[in-house]
């Protein structure tokens, strides 16, 4: 164990290994924040959610930060509360007929060189046999009042200013956002966005002692959030940072089960030897000839896509590999040794001698081969959910870009959709590859100095 830490110690010599760790330490940062902030109910829930959950986001929207390489400021999408005092001042009052008036101000600033997509309101009626009455007001930057709607609130109601053909008649039968947002110094033949302060006000009536409302005001602009959106409004940050622990825990433990039992199975065939090896070796025989992927494939088609049931079965194909003949040739020798007929020679049990002296001798040559597999089963789960094998309730990052295909996401220019899972992959399949490098150098003797 001592000689082992020292080895360990060693990885400050090389800077590719610090650069790894950095790596490393960053994705199970990540995974912590992303299990904290979004629980694994919570992850599903809103990874299979609809429009009921995901109605404040547009579609197929890139994230807000390619602004920042583009002359051209598209509009980023925000909502507003009225339950909110950071979004919005309200006052209620009893007028002289004992009903109750609410006045709701929406106050936004809006610097963009593009008309947004749409603007809805989303009110909610709280009464029993009277609706809430509501009237909403437009004021844009240079003082002009707009009258949008008004209307009756039941208990759900969707008002959505683009599909209103009464409001495109008063804004001069233009497309409305073009009307509530257009400069009217420069026209309508070439429409220029009018910048500035915009103010919504909303007057609520209630006409029963308990009866309220409340408006949430969404603006669907071209952009959304710092991931963007996919074709069902989710956003992207979710899979995104749900991916991280996802691909760490599948990656770690069929990396570690996997070489765990390879080295103890080798270790048991070769110390009782007879029947037991010769099995151990048909058995790795037959399994090389196996086609691995084309069984995982037939698995997740016909069987389940569970990703339990996907880490199960390629923990199976991978114990019986070629590892086992190398390790196989390893405790030949070991078994060999003097210490170990010494233990014999005490009367030393077969289970205390496999593992206390047999595995321990190649420990330091298992860790380097454990790091190094953990991106090749990360990169095999991506690639299963690329091919629509992945599991239909986690949110992955081989799920994202599997969606992204299938909405032709190159083809139609959303680049972001199919870009930003690649990233993360190719960063964790660098941080484990530079690591198990690194530790090759240290533990493989024929290496060691260069």
């Amino acid at each position: 164990m001592k000689s082992l830490l020292n080895n360990l110690r060693e990885l400050r010599r090389y800077p590719s290994s610090i650069a790894a760790l950095v790596i490393i330490t960053g994705l199970f940062v990540v995974a912590a924040y992303a299990i904290i902030k979004y629980p694994y109910s919570e992850a599903v829930r809103l990874w299979r959610g609809g429009e009921e959950v995901w109605y404040q986001n547009p579609r197929n929207a890139p994230p807000l930060w390619t602004n920042w390489f583009s002359e051209i400021k598209k509009p980023v999408s925000f909502a507003l509360s009225s339950e909110s005092e950071n979004d919005a001042q309200k006052t209620t009052f009893v007028n002289d007929r004992g009903n109750t008036e609410s006045q709701i101000v929406y106050t936004f600033d809006y610097n963009y060189d593009e008309f947004p997509q749409e603007i809805i309101f989303y009110f909610t009626g709280n009464f029993v046999d009277k609706q809430p009455f509501a009237s909403i007001m437009w004021t844009t930057p240079d003082g002009r009042e707009i009258r949008i709607a008004d209307m009756g609130v039941a208990a759900k109601t969707t008002y959505r200013f683009s599909q209103d053909t009464k409001l495109e008649r008063r804004v001069g039968r233009i497309p409305v956002m073009q009307g509530l947002f257009l400069d009217p110094a420069v026209g309508t033949e070439n429409p220029v966005v009018l910048k500035g302060t915009y103010k919504v006000v909303v007057d609520i009536l209630t006409f029963e002692p308990n009866s309220s409302a409340t408006a949430e005001l969404v603006l669907h602009g071209s952009l959304h959030g710092w991931a963007g959106t996919d074709h069902q409004r989710r956003d992207l940050m979710l899979p995104l940072l749900w991916g991280t622990p996802i691909a760490l825990a599948f990656g770690l433990a069929a990396s570690v089960i996997t070489g765990l039992l390879t080295m103890i199975i080798a270790a048991v065939g070769v110390w009782y030897a007879g029947w037991v090896d010769e099995l151990i070796q048909r058995i790795t025989e037959i399994n090389l000839v196996l086609p691995f992927l084309s069984i995982l494939i037939m698995v997740g088609t016909f069987y389940s896509r569970s990703i339990w049931v996907i880490l199960g079965v390629t923990i199976l194909l991978s114990i019986f590999t070629g590892s086992i003949k190398g390790y196989r040739a390893i405790f030949m020798q070991v078994k060999e040794s003097t210490y170990i007929e010494a233990a014999r020679a005490y009367g030393a049990s077969n289970t205390r001698i496999i593992f206390l002296y047999l595995i321990p001798r190649i420990v330091p040559l298992l860790i380097p081969g454990l790091v190094s597999a953990i991106p090749a089963y990360v990169f095999l789960e991506a690639s299963l959910a690329v091919l629509g094998l992945g599991d239909p309730v986690l949110p992955t990052w081989g799920k994202v870009i599997n969606d992204a295909q299938n909405n032709n996401a190159l083809y139609n220019g959303f680049y972001y959709w199919m870009v930003e899972p690649a990233i993360p992959l190719m960063i964790t399949g660098l941080g484990f590859a530079m690591l198990g490098f690194s530790l090759d150098r240290i533990f493989n003797p024929r290496l060691r100095g260069l």
